[in-house]
């Protein structure tokens, strides 16, 4: 079902386990859509493997996980070496890591038969597109983070009518490093896997 919905905002939290890893996320609640919840790590810690999940009242839950050794030493999942699943479904990823330009690098995935988009804005804004076709003129959700510390928070906002999919992947997108989207974020991204291999090492 199509909706309209209006520009929302999740805020920042963090929760420390008594074992593990701590937990962060986004919350907060669409005034059409009701709670929303964004959790990263989720679930079990498991060696080699970190999730982030999104759910809520009217919306599907989604996970977004990645594998490899790499994952020990990240906060939340990155854009290597994962899989994106929509309730039951699995979602289609693919992207020209190579690209020069910030659309050219672009996320690409499919889910059902809705083709989908996801464009960096710069290091902390993203926007998500769905695909028109001849019965849908398609939609654009634009998700800014601002703010520091504990105060931080996302603001969801998107023209055109949505799909409760679409809100959940424009929210599971928060708690994914997405770093490797433009061409100065996969160079940092790139020391900074090297650095925390380094110091990992050393411990």
């Amino acid at each position: 079902m199509h909706t309209t919905i209006s520009p929302f905002t999740l805020g920042y939290w963090k929760e420390k386990q008594p074992a593990g890893r701590t937990k962060f996320g986004w919350q907060g609640t669409s005034p059409e859509l009701g709670d929303i919840r964004v959790v990263y790590p989720a679930g079990r810690d498991v060696p080699n493997a970190i999730v982030t999940e999104v759910r809520g009242g009217l919306i599907p839950t989604a996970t977004f996980e990645t594998r490899g050794v790499h994952t020990d030493v990240v906060s939340m999942p990155t854009l290597n070496r994962a899989t994106l699943r929509v309730g039951d479904g699995l979602v289609r990823m693919s992207r020209n890591r190579w690209a020069p330009t910030h659309r050219g690098r672009s996320l690409h995935m499919t889910y059902l038969r809705d083709a989908y988009r996801l464009t960096a804005i710069n290091r902390r804004a993203y926007k998500l597109s769905r695909r028109p076709d001849a019965e849908d003129p398609g939609v654009v959700i634009t998700v800014r983070q601002s703010g520091l510390g504990s105060g931080k928070k996302v603001t969801v906002q998107a023209a055109g009518r949505v799909l409760p999919a679409d809100v959940s992947l424009a929210a599971l997108f928060s708690g994914v490093d997405r770093s490797v989207l433009t061409r100065r974020g996969a160079v940092r991204a790139g020391f900074s896997r090297i650095f925390n291999f380094w110091a990992e090492s050393q411990s």
